[in-house]
């Protein structure tokens, strides 16, 4: 039985839960999610607190109930409080800025990289080192920080490149001159 699936959901104030079917909607303060919940669980929402209750028994229920309240976990806190991921770029002459509704990125090719924003995701460009990527929906913020991160991924001699606030690159040393010799 799953650790995860049993522990309630807190549902803040403003969020609201309602099931069509298999379908799940959790409206809030900065917008609505849905999804298909998994047949053999069921919701039940007491003094703004959700829980969820499994129905079967099998190894795939069992699978699906702590995977199915993560998920609506993570709707909520979405639609309430919304999430955001931190990217930081390296490297002489790396920047970032928006134009228009594109992200331009110059990070040491011959030509600057445009990224196309998606809907339902806002990037903020802070300083021309630091972009901040938000949304409601957790899967999609961290894919396009994830894009984003992909066109240079933080290089390992001198750390140049862009990657996640507080992320660590394990340095390497280069070139030993002794070894000639």
């Amino acid at each position: 039985m799953s650790r995860i699936g049993k522990q309630p959901i807190p549902l803040p104030s403003g969020v609201k839960i309602t099931r069509d079917g298999d379908q799940v909607k959790v409206k809030g303060p900065k917008g609505e999610l849905s999804m298909k919940l998994q047949p053999g669980i069921a919701l039940a929402e007491e003094d703004s607190v959700l829980s969820l209750k499994l129905e079967r028994t099998d190894r795939q229920g069992s699978a699906m109930y702590g995977l199915s309240r993560a998920l609506i976990a993570n709707m909520v806190k979405g639609v309430s409080e919304g999430f955001s991921r931190t990217l930081e770029i390296q490297g002489t002459g790396y920047r970032a800025n928006m134009k228009g509704k594109a992200l331009e990125l110059l990070l040491g090719f011959s030509h600057p990289i445009e990224f196309a924003v998606p809907k339902g995701i806002e990037i903020a460009v802070e300083t021309p080192t630091r972009v901040v990527v938000k949304g409601i929906d957790k899967q999609p913020v961290g894919q396009v920080a994830a894009d984003i991160r992909g066109f240079r991924p933080p290089e390992p001699y001198k750390g140049k490149g862009v990657r996640y606030e507080g992320e660590h690159v394990r340095r390497k040393a280069g070139k030993s001159a002794s070894a000639a010799g």
